[in-house]
C-alpha cells in the first residue's frame, strides 16, 4: 500500500475555541482589502484583521494624490480601484479622489465578496510549528482583555500591515533602517545629504542665533554627520497626508492644538528669512482633490515631515506607536495653527493658510483629522530574494516577477542635523529615470527555513532605497493580489508558498486580472513588436507615457503611422481608448482608422487633454466596436492632417460590461 505524505500544514492543530479560515489577512490596508478580495473570489473562506477601524490604510487615510510612475504597472484588482473612482467622478478612471469616497470603494470590494472583518483587533502571539504559522492570537486594540482575545487558525496568513507585525511575531528575520551601500552593491542607500527638501546655506541652528551653547533648536539632531553610503537604524520620515477644505460650508477652522509650543516652528521662520515664500505652496506640498479639498504632502526644509521622531516606532509596543501617533498629529496641527496665527509668519501667508480648515465630510469619528499616520517604511524582510538598486535600474532583472513597479526611488529625510555650524536634513533622495521594472516573487515570501505559510507584500524584502520605488499604494494593491492569488494556489495543491509553481500564478494573474470571470481588457502597446507596425521615422521617448516608451512624429509631409494589431480574446463589444502622453506643440488633431471587420472608420480627434495628478498623458475614447475573437481588428494612428507633433503609445480595448 503506498504510503501517502500530507503537507505539515494541513497538521495544523485547531483550538476548541480557535476560527479557522484557509487565508488570514492581517491588516486592511489597501493591499489587504484586494488581497482579502481576491481569496474570496478563488473560493476560499478568508477573514480581515485591521487594528483601526477603517479599511484602507493609507488610501483612505488622506493619499489621495496618487504616487503612480507608470500607469502600465498598476494592473488587475488595483486598476479596478481607479476605474470605480473614476466611474464616482464621472470620468473613465481617476488617480484624484477624497479620502471617503475611497473607503466607500474598499467598503464595496469587502461587501462584493462577503469578506468578514474584525476591526480594531491587532496581533499579539504566532504559534508556529515545523515552520508553519499554526494560528495567531489577537487582541482588543482599544481595551485590551484575555476574555476578549481570539485565536485565529489559517492555512495560509498574508500580513499586509505597514509595520509587518505578524512576519515579526513568525520569527521571520528582517531589517530596520539603511543598510549601507556595501552590502547591496548600492549607491543611493545608506547616508544621503542631498539637495532636495534641504535647508539653504546659512540657517542658524542654535536657540540664539551664532551661540552654540545655548543649545539646539527643536528637531535637530546633535549627532555627527556619518560617511556617505554607512548603514543605521534611521527611517525616513512620516507625516500626515492632510486632507484640507477651502469651503466655508464644508470646514471647520483649525484650531490651537493642547500642548502648542511655538518654538517647535521657528525654523520655519529662519528658512523664510533666508528664502521668503509667495505662498505656503513653497513649504506644503498642496495637491488639489476634488470638492475643494486637499492632499497635503511634505515640501521644503521644514514641514509636515517629523524628522527623527520615528526611529523606534517599528519595533515598539502598541501604547508606544499610540503616542509617537499622537506626538505627529499634535505636530501637524501646530504647524497649521503657527503658520495661520503666529504674528512672526509673513501676513499673506497666515491668510492664505486661514482660507482652510478640517473637512466636515471627512474622519467624521475622528475629529475631521485623518487617523491614518503616514508609515513610509518600517520593518522589512529578509526574504527569499531581496530587490535592490540594481533591480529598479533596470541592470538585474527576475524572472519570476508577479508584479512590476516604475516609481523614482524615494527617500524622505532621516535626520536633521548640523553640518558645518548650519541646519541641514539628510537622508533625502529622488533618483528616477527608468522604466518599469519587475518585482519577483520571492521578495514576497521568507526563507523556507523560517515559514513556509506566510506572504509579506507590504513589508516585502527589498533593501532600503529599492523599497522607496516599490511602495506605492497602487503596487501595495498589485503585491495583495498576487500574494493571495499565490496563497490559494499553493492551498489547493497542498504545497508551502516556497513551492508555488510562479508561472501558473503569473498566468493566471493574466487570464483572471479581476478574479470575476469577467473577459480581461486588451492592451495593444508600441513595445509590443509582434503586434506592431511602425511606418516613417517615429522617435522612440523612454518616459512620460504608457509602458516602457511612446512614439513621437515630428511635423512632415512624408506619411508616418503606426499600426496596432491586438490580439482580441472573446468577440463582443468593447470601448476603445488611446493613450496620448502629454507633447508640447502637440497637433491640434489625431488621425485614427479603426478597423473592425470589414469596416474601416476614420477619425480625427483633438489630443488636447487636461493631466492631472502625478501623471504625464490620459486616456480619451475612440468609440465602443463590436470587434470579432482573434487579430482582424487594428487601429492606426497617423500624420494626416497634422499641424504639430504626434504621438503614438498604447491603445486599449475594454470589454464592455
Amino acid at each position: 500500500m503506498k504510503k501517502i505524505i500530507l503537507p505539515l500544514f494541513l497538521f495544523i492543530q485547531i483550538n476548541s475555541f480557535a476560527q479557522q479560515y484557509d487565508v488570514c489577512v492581517y491588516g486592511a490596508t489597501s493591499a489587504g482589502v484586494i488581497a482579502a478580495y481576491t481569496a474570496a473570489k478563488m473560493n476560499k473562506k478568508v477573514i480581515l484583521i485591521e487594528s483601526g477601524k477603517h479599511p484602507g490604510g493609507l488610501t483612505s487615510g488622506g493619499l489621495g494624490y496618487t504616487d503612480i510612475g507608470n500607469k502600465y504597472v498598476i494592473t488587475g484588482i488595483a486598476r479596478d480601484f481607479y476605474r470605480r473612482m473614476g466611474k464616482h467622478y464621472g470620468k473613465f478612471e481617476t488617480w484624484i479622489f477624497e479620502p471617503h469616497v475611497a473607503e466607500e470603494i474598499f467598503n464595496d470590494y469587502i461587501r462584493e465578496a462577503n469578506v468578514p472583518v474584525l476591526y480594531q483587533y491587532h496581533i499579539i502571539k504566532a504559534k508556529k510549528q515545523n515552520g508553519f504559522i499554526q494560528n495567531i492570537t489577537i487582541e482588543n486594540a482599544t481595551v485590551p482583555s484575555v476574555p476578549t482575545n481570539k485565536t485565529i487558525t489559517a492555512k495560509m496568513f498574508i500580513d499586509c500591515s505597514y509595520e509587518g507585525d505578524l512576519m515579526a511575531k513568525a520569527g521571520v528575520s528582517y531589517m530596520v533602517g539603511r543598510e549601507s551601500n556595501s552590502t547591496y552593491h548600492e549607491t543611493y542607500d545608506g547616508v544621503q545629504l542631498m539637495d532636495g527638501h534641504q535647508f539653504p546655506d546659512g540657517v542658524d541652528p542654535y536657540k540664539i542665533p551664532g551661540d552654540s551653547t545655548s543649545g539646539l533648536l527643536w528637531g535637530i539632531s546633535n549627532n555627527k554627520l556619518q560617511p556617505a553610503g554607512s548603514g543605521d537604524k534611521k527611517v525616513q520620515a512620516y507625516n500626515y497626508r492632510l486632507c484640507l477644505s477651502n469651503d466655508p460650508e464644508n470646514s471647520i477652522p483649525i484650531t490651537r492644538p493642547e500642548g502648542y509650543d511655538s518654538t517647535k516652528y521657528e525654523l520655519l521662520l529662519r528658512v523664510l528669512a533666508k528664502k521668503p515664500a509667495n505662498n505656503i505652496g513653497a513649504f506644503l506640498s498642496i495637491g488639489l482633490m476634488p470638492n475643494h479639498k486637499t492632499d497635503i504632502n511634505n515640501n521644503g526644509p521644514f514641514s509636515t515631515d517629523m524628522i527623527g521622531i520615528n526611529y523606534n516606532y517599528s519595533e515598539a509596543d502598541y501604547n508606544t506607536r499610540t503616542e509617537i501617533d499622537k506626538e505627529h498629529e499634535l505636530y501637524t496641527k501646530g504647524l497649521l495653527w503657527f503658520v495661520g496665527h503666529d504674528p512672526r509668519m509673513p501676513q499673506h501667508l497666515r491668510t492664505e493658510m486661514q482660507q482652510w480648515g478640517y473637512p466636515k465630510d471627512e474622519y467624521r469619528d475622528n475629529d475631521n483629522f485623518t487617523p491614518q499616520l503616514y508609515i513610509r517604511e518600517s520593518r522589512r524582510m529578509i526574504g527569499d530574494y531581496i530587490m535592490t538598486q540594481a533591480n529598479c535600474q533596470g541592470q538585474t532583472k527576475v524572472n519570476d516577477g508577479i508584479a512590476m513597479a516604475a516609481y523614482t526611488m524615494d527617500s524622505h529625510n532621516c535626520e536633521r542635523l548640523v553640518v558645518n555650524g548650519m541646519v541641514k536634513n539628510e537622508g533625502n533622495v529622488e533618483i528616477g529615470g527608468f522604466g518599469p521594472y519587475p518585482v519577483s516573487y520571492r521578495s514576497l515570501i521568507p526563507k523556507a527555513a523560517e515559514c513556509r505559510n506566510l506572504y509579506v507584500p507590504v513589508c516585502l524584502s527589498a533593501s532600503h532605497i529599492a523599497y522607496g520605488s516599490i511602495r506605492m499604494e497602487p503596487i501595495f494593491m498589485v503585491l495583495g493580489q498576487s500574494s493571495a492569488a499565490a496563497a490559494c494556489i499553493a492551498i489547493g495543491k497542498h504545497e508551502t508558498v516556497q513551492q508555488v509553481d510562479v508561472q501558473q500564478l503569473q498566468e493566471l494573474l493574466k487570464q483572471k486580472p479581476l478574479m470575476d470571470g469577467s473577459t480581461p481588457e486588451v492592451l495593444a502597446d508600441n513595445d509590443d513588436s509582434d503586434h506592431t507596425k511602425i511606418v516613417g521615422n517615429w522617435i522612440r521617448k523612454p518616459r512620460g507615457g504608457y509602458g516602457p516608451s511612446w512614439l513621437l512624429a515630428v511635423p512632415s509631409a512624408m506619411p508616418q503611422q503606426v499600426t496596432f494589431t491586438p490580439k482580441i480574446t472573446e468577440t463582443g463589444r468593447y470601448d476603445l481608448y488611446a493613450y496620448v502622453p502629454l507633447v508640447d506643440s502637440a497637433s491640434k488633431q489625431t488621425h485614427f482608422i479603426i478597423h473592425y471587420g470589414s469596416n474601416n472608420k476614420d477619425l480625427f480627434i483633438s489630443p488636447q487633454i487636461k493631466v492631472e495628478g502625478q501623471t504625464s498623458g490620459e486616456w480619451i475614447s475612440l468609440g465602443s466596436y463590436a470587434l470579432q475573437k482573434g487579430t482582424s481588428t487594428s487601429v492606426t494612428i497617423s500624420n494626416k492632417g497634422a499641424d504639430g507633433f504626434v504621438a503614438a503609445d498604447a491603445i486599449l480595448f475594454v470589454p464592455v460590461k
